[in-house]
Parts: structure tokens; sequence; C-alpha cells
């Protein structure tokens, strides 16, 4: 599977299932994080066995990108150092290990989650983009369905 057909799907489950996903993206000096949050139960199959991701209604992935801004064009993917923590309504707070994909000239960082019905979750992330000299702070919340 391709880094387009991942892509697709997240948005393809954005727009259908918008409880089901958050996307956003912050902006920092010379760079866009994008950023999302889904149940893994949502992957097509193959393309979770393609990625190592463990589909289940009660695991949640986390997606970082790092896009060097470039006038005129989308941009280009960077390297990063990303850090990632969970943050539940009760407080409780849990690191999500992330891990690097290339594929072709995109790069972009997974993590994996468990995740409870009704669930909702605020990540904050902090983003050092290969080159900066400071790292950026970026954040988003998600709800959670498992059934």
């Amino acid at each position: 599977m391709t880094k387009r057909m991942l892509i697709g799907l997240l948005l393809a489950a954005g727009l259908g299932l918008q409880p089901a996903l958050a996307e956003n993206s912050t902006r920092v000096p010379g760079h866009t994080i994008h950023h999302n949050a889904l149940s893994t139960s949502l992957l097509a199959p193959d393309v979770a066995r393609s990625y190592g991701i463990q589909r289940s209604p009660n695991r949640g992935l986390l997606n970082v990108s790092v896009i060097r801004d470039v006038p005129g064009t989308p941009g280009t993917a960077v390297t990063a150092q990303v850090e990632a923590t969970s943050r539940n309504l009760q407080g409780q707070i849990r690191e999500i290990a992330m891990r690097e994909v290339r594929e072709g000239t995109a790069i972009y960082y997974l993590g994996e989650f468990p995740v409870e019905h009704g669930e909702t979750l605020r990540f904050d992330l902090k983003v050092r983009p290969q080159g900066a000299a400071a790292s950026y702070a970026a954040e988003l919340s998600q709800e959670f369905f498992t059934r």
C-alpha cells in the first residue's frame, strides 16, 4: 500500500465519519505539522497489515507529518523528532511511541495506543523538524467510539 492510499483512507474517513477522525495542522515558522487520530478499526485490513498496525476498535492511531513550506508548491516532507503524549479527561497521561515511515519522498510518524468507548483524548505533540533550531508544540483532541 502507498502513502497516497493511507492518506486517501484518512481523508475519506474524515469526510464520511467526522466523529471518527480529527484532522488538524499547525503552522510553525517554515513548516506545517499535519496531525490526525483515528480508530485502527477504520483501516482496511491490507493497509493495516502493510504498516504493521493492529486493527481493533480499542486501538487508536496517531499520524503526524512535517512539511517544509516551499512557496508555489505543496511543500516538501522532512524528517523530525516527534514526541507524543495523550491525556484523557481524568488527567491520565500516556506516552505514545512514534515510529518513522518512509515511502518514496513521503515521511510520516505513526503511533498506536489503547482507547475505550466514548473516550476523548487530547494529544500533545513536541515536534522538531530537521534543521530547525527549536521544537514546536501542537495539539489535537479526538473522541473515540469503539462499538
